[in-house]
């Protein structure tokens, strides 16, 4: 019998099981609850690390990694280790093609639908765009962190990837990826903000950053919301840079602005590694043009402006949003313990 239509079974210690028609259904009776949630994570944002899956849904690396690599043992989830300069570089993790199988069947749809194709996937390994969509993923995953231990005072409560936001906005603005975060201040009522996300890794000249705000700005007047532009920098001499570029003129196509800064429906804050130790849940965000003091991401809430109900767009969408096949995850997981049928031999209690 060859290979690929071998009989699923267990896994011989480090290896993985052949592919198969029944693994997809052998792989649904065993997973937990969160096996599934981080399946739609990885599909929605496309690849996450190990210490992005840690962050996410363990408690620990240890727990992360026995889990993950029984998930890739059944084919959930591929996974590779990019070539670093020195040292050596986190396992990244990109859905699998049992995993898709999986996700598909669940939400009545096909494997074209669910936008999946292996090699396509597995060129993401390859992209030069690693980097910069690994970087944006980890903005939110550490927002994810923050809301954990807040003992619900913080929300994580939409993240939306890059795909998605193209398929909802790509005619005007691409943002790398778009979210909604709560906090409960002290002493004042729960703020909300919803933002977009620009993540920068110094690759792009600093004008063809601010140029994106004609985007957001075009966006801004078809909604009439408005959502702040969140600039995350790869150090503090760009941010330094950028915010110098948004004193300055506004992009072209802005006549009703005096400055980049001052864009109507668009405000902007910028942040980098250091600027909180908090991270960007904290008082990391400086306000384009202004001296500071720097804010915490829920102070960045327009004035007396709530954010939508419904979608982004302040109406309740219909379907999926964004026109895709699927909706996007909740950015929580299920209760830790929950289970779907049987778990997968190898499971961790250590969570």
């Amino acid at each position: 019998m060859p290979a690929y239509y071998a009989r699923p079974g267990r896994p011989r210690s480090g290896g993985r099981l052949a592919r198969s028609p029944q693994l997809a259904a052998e792989l649904s009776a065993r997973l937990t609850a969160r096996d599934r949630w981080l399946l739609r994570m990885i599909c929605e944002h496309r690849v996450l690390t190990t210490a992005q899956v840690t962050q996410l849904a363990f408690g620990t690396t240890r727990a992360a990694t026995a889990r993950m690599t029984t998930l890739y043992q059944y084919r959930a989830v591929d996974r590779f280790r990019p070539l670093a300069p020195a040292g050596s570089s986190p396992l990244h993790f990109i859905l699998d093609e049992a995993g898709a199988m999986l996700l598909a069947a669940e939400d009545g749809i096909s494997i074209a639908d669910l936008g999946y194709r292996r090699d396509r996937s597995m060129a993401i390994a390859l992209s030069p765009r690693l980097a910069h969509d690994t970087g944006a993923n980890g903005i939110f995953t550490a927002l994810a962190v923050a809301a954990r231990a807040s003992s619900g005072r913080q929300a994580l409560e939409c993240w939306w990837g890059e795909r998605r936001c193209a398929a909802t906005w790509g005619g005007h603005a691409r943002p790398d990826g778009y979210g909604r975060w709560t906090e409960q201040l002290p002493g004042r009522p729960a703020g909300a903000v919803d933002f977009f996300l620009e993540y920068d890794t110094g690759t792009e000249p600093l004008t063809r950053v601010v140029a994106k705000l004609a985007g957001y700005a075009a966006l801004a007047a078809r909604t009439g919301i408005t959502t702040p532009v969140l600039f995350w920098l790869r150090s503090p001499a760009r941010e330094a840079a950028l915010q110098r570029r948004l004193a300055g003129p506004p992009p072209p196509g802005i006549r009703d602005a005096a400055s980049a800064a001052q864009i109507p429906g668009v405000p902007v804050a910028t942040a980098a590694p250091g600027t909180s130790p908090q991270g960007p849940a904290g008082a990391a965000w400086l306000p384009a043009g202004s001296p500071g003091p720097r804010l915490r991401l829920a102070q960045l809430a327009p004035p007396g402006i709530a954010p939508p109900g419904g979608g982004p767009d302040g109406e309740e969408p219909s379907g999926p949003p964004g026109g895709l096949a699927w909706h996007p995850p909740y950015p929580a997981p299920p209760a830790w313990n929950a289970a779907a049928g049987e778990s997968l031999p190898g499971q961790d209690d250590d969570d």
